[in-house]
């Protein structure tokens, strides 16, 4: 049943999507833009939930900052949102793009970038913390800035950070080592942005390059101070993980194109990444040696040599599940469908939100096949104040808790709110054997 009861929003359009529960909603009137963005939600080592997104009340993203928030009844009511990093006094130094990592001591650090007002954008960021040993009811700051791995996409000087964002939470891989992705952008200034002269004589200018990369917490298990963290940055070659551009003939064979790695621990012990790209599908890539190098890239399929899971550039997170299926959350459109304009329409081609259900296929090429897709929910293309934007971007998060699995989302990145998957829900989408 989608909840009820009476809550204070500006707009009452969040139950459009059929909620079963809120975790934040706005209460100002609709001069917000992102006041929900990149929802990670996970279970506490003392059983409780802690909600962690960046909030933003302008269009400029000059006052974005990491919220929190903990529930102690398995999300049906939370606490009033904690800061963890305001705006600076300068225009730009903003915190945003928070994300949880549960150390096997009880100690919670949560990372955000915090930008420093130089370089590209207010991506171009460190990596700051605060940790709790309360279970995520008071915080301490870490006093420390960690700077993204430098690559061929970085600022030459390296006082200037890193154009670069973690989206999902770690996962344990096959040495129970806490591992999570991340993606970086061009720097204007890196010598990257790539000019092709047409044979008419024009030019035309790519400077929008991405690639993906990780970052493994090899101490993290024993509760260090946070100046004391070991990180390992992979792949363990110069090169990031990267994906051709196949939708521009006029695109140069080097320049990548691929955003946001979602990383799932395969029952052999390798992992799985998937990827959203501007090829209008999503892309994936296997490694065998715990992430160091991975095979390259390759369109994702239903099963191999199946026809692509089309996903325009939005959000596909993939989630493993306990029972040992995966989840993979899509689009289903390669960006030219219900009205959208191509897959960089970034407004329009976000909906409708559909699901797949994967299985473990030991034998073949792609080792994860899925089910046919199923529709979770929409929009139905209606935007909400000010900029009546109708897209689902999945900036989201799964947690599987005292018998319940939810889907923690943002909806137009306005309200947040949790979706329950149940077992009837997946029941019928049978994956091909």
């Amino acid at each position: 049943m989608p909840v009820a009861g009476d809550y204070e929003c500006f707009s009452d359009d969040w139950r459009r999507t059929d909620p079963d529960l809120v975790f934040f909603l706005p209460k100002l009137p609709p001069q917000l833009v992102e006041a929900v963005d990149h929802v990670l939600v996970d279970v506490t080592p003392g059983g409780d939930l802690l909600a962690i997104w960046t909030f933003g009340a302008k269009a400029d993203a000059s006052d974005q900052t990491v919220r929190y928030a903990r529930s102690e009844d398995g999300g049906r009511t939370w606490t009033d949102p904690g800061q963890f990093d305001p705006p600076g006094p300068k225009y730009g130094q903003v915190a945003c793009f928070g994300f949880p990592v549960i150390s096997r001591t009880g100690r919670i650090f949560v990372f955000y970038n915090k930008a420093t007002a130089a370089g590209s954008n207010y991506t171009t960021s460190f990596l700051r913390c605060s940790y709790s040993d309360d279970d995520g009811r008071s915080w301490a700051p870490g006093n420390v800035d960690i700077p993204y791995r430098r690559s061929i996409l970085s600022h030459p000087d390296p006082s200037v950070g890193t154009n670069a964002l973690v989206w999902q939470k770690p996962i344990r891989d096959s040495g129970d080592r806490l591992l999570v992705g991340y993606t970086e952008w061009s720097s204007l200034a890196a010598e990257r942005p790539l000019v092709v002269r047409k044979p008419d004589g024009t030019a035309k200018i790519f400077n929008s390059e991405c690639r993906c990369g990780f970052m493994r917490f090899d101490n993290i298990d024993k509760g260090p101070e946070p100046r004391d963290l070991q990180i390992t940055w992979l792949p363990g070659c110069d090169e990031l993980i990267s994906v051709p551009i196949t939708t521009d003939p006029d695109a140069p064979p080097d320049l990548s194109f691929c955003q946001e790695p979602a990383v799932a621990l395969l029952p052999d012990d390798r992992l799985f990444t998937v990827m959203r790209t501007r090829n209008g599908q999503i892309w994936y890539t296997v490694s065998d040696d715990h992430g160091r190098s991975w095979r390259p890239t390759e369109m994702l399929r239903y099963t191999d040599g199946g026809p692509p899971l089309e996903n325009p550039v939005s959000p596909s997170p993939l989630y493993r599940l306990r029972d040992g299926r995966y989840l993979q959350f899509l689009q289903n459109h390669d960006g030219w469908g219900h009205g959208a304009g191509g897959p960089t329409d970034n407004t329009n081609a976000r909906r409708p939100q559909f699901m797949a259900v994967g299985e473990f296929r030991p034998a073949a090429h792609q080792p994860i096949w899925f089910s046919d897709p199923k529709l979770l929910f929409d929009t139905d293309g209606v935007g909400v104040p000010p900029f009546y934007r109708p897209w689902l971007s999945m900036y989201a998060s799964l947690t599987e808790h005292h018998g319940e699995r939810i889907l923690w989302y943002s909806d137009r990145k306005m309200f947040g709110l949790g979706r329950f998957i149940t077992d009837e829900m997946l029941a019928g989408m049978t994956v091909p054997s």
